[in-house]
């Protein structure tokens, strides 16, 4: 019998105690990011006046159709703005006078557990996961359509997320459940599986409602009035119009003092023209009648600017991501947000492919990294996003969080301070001698450079002996250990129970039906 060396035991449960430690530490993640880094800019000064000037002549030749809803046209008509038929257009300067006069630059978002609270504007940062998709896609299934159960596993994987710090909104739509109730499920959800913030329904604006409404029983009806607990999503029809779910949605929002998110959604080539240029233009225009809209019919209610944009195949005509034209597009609403002085909604990890791919992986981080570098606020889609949107991914999910986390190595930029600069340690530090036993290296080794949890940087022999998994085959090990470690944050029961009673019984008053 041969003794063993009690060494490489000592070395291991060293390094197991400092990995355990590291993740216990990591798991109290910081509730949104702080931004020192300075954006990056791809425009002049000038180039952004005129875009804003176009944006103006817009609105006030072409304007804006508002699809029936008289109350909006009432409503902006009251404003000083020229109605005629369903045609709204605006006064040079009036869209951005009324944002300007009463829309915050930055403001809270209350979370149910308070550590969890994020700030919406500059410098800040806040990644939120994916929003909208109908169908599903892991390993074990391929792509299905989602159900509920579905939405809750995402819901619960955000609140494990150490990446996401905020629960997103509609992480994919549970067509197993009637689209007049989902709502209510989808909030309950998000209020009972997570303590992160999180958005509303915004499909109807009595949906909306509902989801106000849920909100007063979590956090008071008081707390509304004065603090910002719940987010809406508003898109335009684009090119240059709004519809009524839309709109009306958002006033229920921002007459409940409550966020509302406004994005027009341009196809480069379909819904506006294929120059950069000119999707910023009417970006810009459609999105400064939305939140004007907002502030007529609350001033002071917070909005973010939000762009959507992706290129298209002039071939088959179908969106593509990962191309240079609308990473373009994003730099330059970046800064006309900052010249607004507004938040800024953009980004994600975007792709066209089915699966999570080379193509998956090259699409997203181009996008990815341009929502770093271009300054955005609030980061919607930041993980799950496949097939242009129409899939959410388990393993993607994963594998963008994953690859999300560095956001903060990066936006912090360069330590100048007496440990970044290292002088002292270049001066001991003889020629030719390495710095791997140097006390500065020793001091930071922990945090010195950004590690993922799901990259493989072994060997190929340990990678073999490993399994030769690759990522999406280790993403989707992660997420079910994930939900197997899953535990419920605490909710005070008597809450619990008004929520679950309200919505059984609004639940009994709602017909059953798919529009």
């Amino acid at each position: 019998m041969t003794v063993s060396d009690p060494q490489p035991h000592a070395v291991r449960r060293g390094r197991e105690s400092r990995q355990a430690a590291r993740l216990a530490r990591s798991f109290e993640s910081e509730p949104y990011l702080t931004r020192l880094l300075a954006p990056v800019e791809v425009i002049s000064a000038e180039g952004l006046e005129t875009i804003e000037h176009h944006a103006d002549t817009l609105l006030e030749q072409v304007g804006i159709e508002i699809g029936n809803y008289p109350e909006a046209l009432e409503i902006f008509r009251g404003a000083g703005a020229d109605v005629t038929g369903s045609r709204v257009r605006f006064p040079r300067g009036m869209c951005r006078a009324l944002i300007t006069a009463s829309a915050p630059r930055t403001f809270t978002q209350r979370a149910r557990n308070p550590k969890r609270n994020v700030v919406i504007g500059d410098p800040y940062m806040v990644l939120v996961p994916s929003y909208g998709s109908p169908f599903i896609h892991n390993l074990d299934d391929g792509r299905r359509y989602a159900t509920i159960e579905d939405f809750r596993n995402f819901v619960k994987l955000t609140y494990m997320s150490r990446t996401l710090h905020h629960g997103g909104g509609t992480l994919c739509e549970p067509v197993d459940l009637p689209v007049s109730q989902r709502h209510l499920e989808m909030v309950y959800s998000h209020i009972r599986y997570t303590d992160k913030a999180f958005m509303g329904s915004v499909t109807h604006p009595t949906r909306a409602q509902d989801s106000i409404d849920m909100a007063k029983i979590v956090f008071g009806s008081d707390a509304l009035e004065s603090e910002h607990v719940i987010m809406g999503l508003a898109n335009a029809n684009s090119p240059m119009s709004w519809d009524f779910n839309m709109l009306g949605s958002a006033k229920v929002y921002a007459e409940n003092n409550q966020i509302v998110l406004v994005t027009p959604f341009i196809l480069g080539g379909a819904m506006a023209p294929v120059t950069v240029a000119a999707s910023a233009t009417q970006t810009l225009a459609e999105a400064l009648a939305g939140m004007a809209f907002c502030q007529i019919v609350r001033p002071g209610a917070p909005v973010i600017f939000g762009s959507f944009a992706s290129s298209m195949s002039m071939q088959s005509g179908a969106p593509t991501f990962g191309t240079p034209e609308p990473q373009l597009v994003l730099f330059v609403m970046a800064a006309l947000a900052r010249r607004l002085g507004v938040p800024f909604r953009s980004g994600g990890n975007f792709t066209a492919s089915k699966v999570p791919d080379y193509q998956a992986a090259y699409e997203s981080a181009v996008s990815f990294m341009a929502t770093v570098m271009a300054g955005v606020n609030f980061n919607l889609h930041t993980a799950g996003w496949l097939e242009g949107g129409l899939s959410i991914g388990y393993e993607k999910f994963m594998l963008d969080e994953d690859q999300a986390s560095m956001t903060s190595a990066y936006i912090r930029g360069v330590d100048l301070s007496d440990n970044g600069l290292a002088l002292d340690a270049m001066l001991e530090n003889g020629p030719g001698q390495h710095f791997l036993g140097s006390p500065h290296t020793l001091a930071n080794f922990e945090n010195a450079f950004w590690r993922s949890n799901l990259s493989d940087n072994n060997s190929f022999e340990q990678w073999t002996s490993d399994g030769a998994r690759d990522a999406a085959v280790r993403a989707n090990a992660r997420w079910k250990q994930q939900l197997a470690a899953y535990e419920a944050p605490p909710i005070d029961a008597a809450i619990d129970e008004e929520l679950q009673t309200w919505t059984t019984q609004r639940r009994a008053n709602l017909p059953v039906s798919d529009a």
